[in-house]
């Protein structure tokens, strides 16, 4: 799937999306928590990566982060501001966020990956590892399954990943795996989180 298709699939139900999606009370309990206890322990910049219409950029910098939203989409980029003009947002894409090396505290990519195909994953998570500093950390979200495959999203085909694959993926692009949350409940696909923290690489090695 390519990022255009993508763009394409997402621009077409923008609308419908923010308007059964894009409000953090929409979201499920669980999750609010999970985020919420994972900013706190932040330090330094963060970048909520895969923004979508912003609910959790903006939830984010209420809790005090200096949070900055990206997303592929320009419709969800121009409503998020229209949204929280608090925020920062911009379009970037997950193989050049547009940031520094090492400059984020942490980046937030909450089922943002979920369209992209297996073998594009790593290359992702190298740019988040790329972007987070020593000792910052990475909360991701994905749809739970057996085995890596891909299924008819709502909007655009997207993956299951068993929690195992994404921590070998995680710990290849240099980050250590430091809590795995996954969570069922009928009527709803099964929901992973993974919280990983940035290796100091240099350090490792001596």
């Amino acid at each position: 799937m390519s990022i255009a298709e993508v763009r394409e699939a997402y621009t077409g139900r923008a609308e419908e999306y923010i308007s059964l999606l894009g409000s953090v009370a929409d979201t499920h309990e669980l999750d609010r928590d999970l985020i919420s206890r994972w900013a706190e322990q932040l330090d330094g910049p963060v970048l909520d990566a895969g923004c979508g219409p912003g609910h959790w950029t903006d939830h984010l910098r209420r809790l005090g982060r200096d949070v900055e939203g990206v997303d592929l989409v320009p419709a969800f980029v121009a409503r998020a501001r229209e949204r929280f003009p608090e925020v920062p947002f911009r379009v970037a894409t997950f193989d050049d966020l547009g940031v520094a090396d090492a400059a984020l505290g942490g980046i937030l990519a909450w089922y943002s990956l979920i369209h992209l195909e297996p073998e594009r994953v790593p290359s992702a998570l190298s740019e988040f590892a790329r972007c987070i500093r020593p000792g910052g950390s990475l909360l991701l979200g994905f749809f739970d399954g057996a085995s890596i495959e891909p299924f008819p999203h709502k909007v655009v085909t997207a993956y299951f990943w068993p929690p195992s694959a994404m921590t070998e993926r995680l710990e290849a692009a240099g980050f250590a795996v430091e809590a795995v949350h996954t969570r069922s409940e009928e009527g709803t696909r099964p929901h992973a989180a993974i919280v990983a923290r940035r290796i100091d690489a240099g350090a490792s090695a001596r």
